[in-house]
């Protein structure tokens, strides 16, 4: 008994499965803004992520001693908040 469709079947199930096998993990957003800088970590040749959480370079720096990874500026950093004057009355 020849099962009708067969061969674009397989085609489509091969394609399917290549699609899922070679799709990579979406990452949001890398960089947080309420850091100013960011240790970079490297997992592969080509591979690598962020951690920003740091708030001087020294601080990222003894954390990246012995690690394949580098510190780098935060280049989506906000900053502080403004800060307000004071008025002293008199």
């Amino acid at each position: 008994m020849k099962l009708p469709h067969t061969p674009a079947t397989a085609i489509a199930l091969t394609i399917l499965a290549a699609t899922i096998a070679l799709s990579a993990p979406a990452r949001a957003q890398t960089y947080d803004p309420s850091y100013p800088v960011c240790l970079q970590v490297y997992q592969g040749f080509v591979d690598y992520y962020f951690e920003c959480h740091y708030r001087t370079m020294a601080q990222c720096q003894a954390s990246a001693s012995g690690r394949p990874a580098q510190c780098v500026v935060n280049p989506y950093y906000a900053g502080r908040g403004k800060r307000q004057k004071r008025y002293q009355s008199y």
